[in-house]
């Protein structure tokens, strides 16, 4: 019965945030609004704690977020921005890697470079569910918007391989190369893309074939629906491949497939309001929990720093 009050905590607070935001004289950007409330619960006074759970957090919430962020992006503005795109991708987060590696081996006394160029891996990819939360509607022009999101949604590619290949330097498995950094990285990237395109478009045979036997059934549809991005994920990291890639490149094929255009109607405007409630509700879980997390980082970090003063 805990898990399910603190749920429907979560979720009540999540929906009453919208409101504060709109309701206060100054302006908020909604995540930082949800993150601070969750730090606010998290006090000793309030004492609401959820247990972060990082493996699960990264299956619940990404794939869904980034199916429905893959799901809006415009395929032919992605393509005609494809080298800008691209670029950020790769270059930006290669030296971003680079610099903040440096940077961590030369403020955190201790720790080794090759650790530290795989916690700058971890911290350089620009992640599309923040970035979509606090830029928000309108705030920017909308070719940059267009350019900034797809570059969030594509660089885990280059994240994920610089992480591994420093892991696997640390660890003393494998010797860096080029070449080998290369080859990673295609077959994660590519992998992960042809991954997601196949399971969206088997999702797309599958609704034709269940139209025809058995008739449209929009709840039955919209839930196989709600299932595609995790169906993605889960295949895409089982064979080896990037999972969240996968799940972006379901969610913009599904939109050139052209499953959603033939569908009925009554699926089509069930779904659109399915997925926008979903959304916004696990938009908002992502940033409360990440705030209800803050008070025992702090005090972990405080007593860490009365324990070794020198530091």
């Amino acid at each position: 019965m805990e898990i399910f009050f603190t749920i429907l905590i979560m979720t009540l607070v999540v929906s009453l945030s919208g409101v504060v935001t709109r309701v206060l004289p100054f302006q908020v950007p909604l995540p930082l609004m949800q993150i601070a409330i969750g730090a606010l619960l998290a006090w000793p006074t309030f004492g609401l704690h959820v247990e972060f759970d990082p493996e699960l957090f990264l299956v619940l919430f990404i794939p869904p977020l980034l199916f429905a962020d893959g799901w809006k992006t415009p395929t032919r503005e992605f393509i005609e921005h494809g080298r800008e795109i691209l670029g950020l991708a790769l270059a930006l987060v290669v030296v971003t890697v680079v610099g903040i590696g440096f940077l961590i081996y030369w403020i955190v006394p201790g720790i080794p470079l090759i650790p530290a160029f795989a916690l700058a891996a971890v911290l350089s990819p620009t992640d599309a569910v923040a970035l979509s939360g606090i830029v928000g509607e309108g705030r920017i022009p909308k070719k940059i918007m267009g350019i900034l999101q797809g570059e969030a949604l594509m660089n885990d590619a280059s994240g994920l391989v610089s992480l591994k290949f420093a892991v696997a330097v640390a660890m003393g498995t494998m010797v860096f190369t080029v070449g080998g950094a290369t080859v990673e990285f295609l077959k994660v990237a590519i992998g992960g893309v042809l991954a997601g395109f196949v399971v969206s478009w088997s999702y797309g045979r599958s609704m034709r074939f269940l139209s025809r036997w058995g008739g449209d059934e929009p709840a039955t549809q919209i839930v196989l629906l709600f299932l595609l991005p995790f169906a993605s994920y889960l295949i895409a990291e089982h064979i080896g491949v990037s999972g969240i890639l996968a799940a972006v490149a379901a969610g913009m094929t599904i939109t050139r497939s052209g499953v959603m255009r033939t569908a009925p109607l009554a699926m089509r405007l069930r779904a659109n309001s399915t997925w926008a409630m979903l959304e916004f509700v696990f938009n908002g879980m992502v940033f409360l929990l990440l705030g209800l997390q803050l008070p025992d980082i702090l005090s972990s970090s405080l007593v860490a720093a009365e324990a070794d003063p020198q530091r």
